[in-house]
This record gives C-alpha cells, structure tokens and sequence, in this order.
C-alpha cells in the first residue's frame, strides 16, 4: 500500500493514468518526485518525473487532448514533455543507455524494464518509483533507496564505478546531495569518486555549471564543497580552492582559509537581502586569491594582502570556463574586488567616504554588504559585535545621504556638453579631464549647486591652461 501522502497526487494524475493503462502500457512517477513525496514535502510546486515502458510515438498518442501543450524537443533521448494545469509532466521511455569512456553523451537505449531503468539512475535514493497502472499503485524499491533515505545514507543503484561512468556528473551531483539531504556517502562511493575524479573533465563546463549553482544555494553547502575538495572533483574546475587549506588564517582563527572559507559561504542565508546565489558565489571565492599574494613587507615581519585584485582576476576567469553569463561574472567579480574595501575606512564614515564606497559598489552594494557581515567568523563576540556596529553605521551614513543626495546615480553635476559649452572647447581629452575633477568633487563634496560648480570648474580651467 502507498504512503497516505502519495493520495493527493495520485488523484489528480488519474486521468494519465487511466489512459496509459486504456492503452496496455505502465506509468511510473520516479526519481526524486518520489523521494521529496516520501520525505513529506509539498507537492504544489513539484515538476512530475515519469517511466513508461511506452515509446515515444506512443507517448504522444496517449498525451493527445489530455494535456495543454507538449514537446519533443527530448524525443530523441525518450522524453516527451507536457504542460497540464500549472504542472510541468517528463514521461521518459525505460532507458538502459551508458557512456562509452571518452564521450559527453549517451548512447539511448530503450528497455521493457522498470528495473533496468532504476539501476542506471545515479543514487538508490532516487531509483524508487511509484506504479500508477497497478491495481493498486505500488512503491518499487529494488535497491533499498527507502532504507537508504532513513539512514541518511548515499549509495549508487549498481557500483560506484559503473554509475559514475555511465554519468561522470553523479560524482559531483553527490556532493550536491550531501549538502542537500545531509546523507553520508558510503565508503565505495567516496573510494570511487577519489579513483574516478578525472572523468568530470568529459562533461561539458555547462552541466558542471549547473550542477555546482544548485548545490551552492544548499542549506549545508559546507558539507558539499568538503566533499568535492577532499575527493578531488574541485581540481577540475576551481583548482584553486584546494589550495586555500595550505594558506593560514590567524586573522580569523581558522587552521586555514579554506575553512574561513566554507564559513563565510554558510553564513549567507537565503533570508539575507540581495541575490543570495551571488552573494554565496562571492563568498566562496573571496580569499582565492591569497595563496597568490601573500607577502612580508621587509624588516617589518608583516603580512599584508593585494589578493582582491588578483582574486578578482581568478574569479573572472574560472567563470569563464564554467559559461556563467556575463553578467553574473561582473557582480561575483566585483564583489571580490570590493570584498576588503570596508576595512580600509578605520576612522569614521566622512561624507566622501560614504559616496566613494557606493560609487564603487554600485549595483552590488546590498550584497556587499552581507558579504562583509557574513566574512566575520572569528569566534570573539566582542569583534563580531563590533563588526556589525560599523557596518550598521554605514548602512545608516548611506541611508541619511540617500536622502539629499542621488547616490544611486552619482554623476558629476555637469555633463561633456555642458563642461564644453560653459568652456567654450571642442571634444577632446581636455573635456574627459574636466569631468573627472567634477566627479572628484561630487564625491568629496557632494552637491555643490550650479553657481559654485561652474567657479570651481573655472579656476580648475585656469590652472589646467598654466600647466
């Protein structure tokens, strides 16, 4: 008998399944539908994964009328899609295909089994199925992936190394569902991510991408960015975070800096203002750059940092390679760039200060902000408290000048055309010369009002014409 919390779904699925059995065939909901069901979550939001031992065409045949719109675009691999209400439908024929050893894609292979199809998903966890078209719908659990999902416990259908190379992106999908689920691998698994952790390089930097995006937003992401370190896959595409364990951290306490790093990520909270994807991503590469910069200043003994210029650098470019968009390399970027930046201001928030420390924030102010909040993981409470004060007093310094002033848009207080017409002059360097001082001015004095800006520019032009 089916747990009670399958009742809602089954109902309003009745009339697919009523015409999937009409026409001789089987219907399975599979995978992680099945999983998060059992595992009591809300269905309202949920995409339904389906098997069928029904081929494509059939398929097809069997949605005509019953569905809002469909699509083949996944005709090829067995998988046709469906909108029905607001609930998006997969309905994938049974597949047995695997990977040859140097290739990004499988080769599809149709099976009559439900079985066979369960084996060659990646995690017991998500090889149980639910038969729709039984007499009375049935849960299929030939691996014991319920047993494995009240254990916490993460194991692969068939062995480890028959899964992961069928799908080297399970080794890091693994890691995801660590973080997600707080499962623990078991030691075939971990053993055989170790061994087989140079076959991520035959995935594509995309699905890679989109991998590591979801596991980044995880509740426990800590747990999942250790295991990707310490097996390996990390080398593959952000070879430098390894390397962070080498780097001490004695301004935080921390043994190293990859663990100050795992802290900052985890401190940022999907209930934070701002985009909390990004801001996470920041975190997780804002001290990259240290095993790269450190220096001691001579007969001094002490260390200093320029690693935000260089971990800028390596973010951009590990970004990249990974095809994230440009837009989310620019505000990751700059939000390692910027990520010391509040701690260069240790006598008071001056009006100058405040405009210049916008400016360059720009349209990551608000996650930079969290980041810098989030980057304090010392345990003394004493600093952390002293922290948020300054930063509580910035946030107000901004708010009190937002209020006079423009600061979401600080530009000078008079544009190209107007520096020429009040200067008499061409387009030419001068002009840019002119508006760099105005904006000079705008930062260190704010708004100055039309008859004082244009004083100001004269004696400028004046010194400007006697050099």
């Amino acid at each position: 008998m089916q747990p009670a919390r399958f009742d809602a779904v089954i109902a309003e699925l009745a009339p697919i399944t009523a015409a999937f059995a009409e026409a001789g065939y089987r219907l399975f909901i599979v995978g992680g539908t099945v999983r998060d069901l059992l595992l009591g979550r809300d269905s309202a939001g949920f995409d339904f994964d389906f098997t069928t031992n029904a081929h494509p065409d059939a398929v097809k045949s069997i949605l005509a009328g019953k569905v809002d719109a469909l699509w083949t675009q996944g005709e090829r691999f067995g998988t046709i899609a469906a909108l029905r209400g607001t609930r998006s439908l997969e309905i994938t024929t049974h597949r047995a295909e695997a990977y040859s050893p140097d290739s990004r894609k499988p080769e599809v292979k149709f099976s009559d089994s439900v079985q066979i199809d369960l084996s060659r998903r990646d995690f017991t966890i998500n090889a149980m199925a639910l038969e729709l078209t039984a007499t009375s719908p049935q849960l299929v659990d030939p691996y014991g992936g319920l047993d494995d999902l009240l254990a916490l416990r993460l194991r692969t259908p068939l062995s480890p190394e028959e899964s992961f190379s069928d799908d080297p992106l399970r080794m890091l999908r693994a890691a995801r569902f660590v973080a997600t689920l707080s499962v623990t691998p078991d030691d075939a698994l971990v053993s055989a991510v170790r061994s087989m952790n140079e076959r991520l390089s035959i995935v594509s930097s995309e699905r890679v991408r989109d991998e590591f995006d979801r596991m980044i937003v995880t509740d426990a992401v800590g747990l999942g960015l250790r295991f990707a370190v310490e097996t390996g896959l990390t080398d593959h595409f952000l070879p430098e975070l390894p390397a962070l364990s080498l780097e001490q951290d004695p301004i935080h306490r921390h043994k190293d800096v990859l663990t100050h790093t795992f802290a900052v990520v985890e401190n940022v909270r999907n209930d934070m203002p701002g985009d909390f994807r990004i801001t996470r991503l920041a975190a997780l590469f804002h001290d990259i750059g240290k095993p790269k910069t450190r220096k001691v200043l001579p007969g001094k003994g002490m260390t200093f940092y320029h690693h935000e210029v260089v971990g800028a650098k390596m973010t951009r470019k590990r970004m990249r390679e990974l095809h994230y968009s440009n837009d989310d390399i620019r505000r990751v970027s700059e939000l390692v760039f910027l990520s010391g930046r509040f701690h260069t201001y240790q006598m008071g928030w001056t009006d100058s200060a405040v405009r210049r420390y916008v400016r360059d924030a720009g349209d990551v102010l608000t996650e930079l902000n969290v980041l810098v909040r989030c980057d304090c993981t010392t345990r003394s409470e004493r600093k952390v408290d002293a922290l948020n004060l300054r930063m509580s007093e910035l946030e107000e310094r901004i708010n009190e000048l937002a209020q006079h002033e423009e600061l979401a848009a600080l530009r000078p207080e008079m544009d190209g055309l107007a520096v020429m017409a009040h200067l008499g002059i061409t387009p030419g360097r001068a002009v840019g010369e002119a508006i760099d001082f105005l904006m000079e001015l705008r930062l260190d004095e704010g708004i100055l009002g039309e008859q004082e800006i244009r004083r100001r520019l004269d004696d400028w032009w004046a010194q400007h014409q006697a050099r």
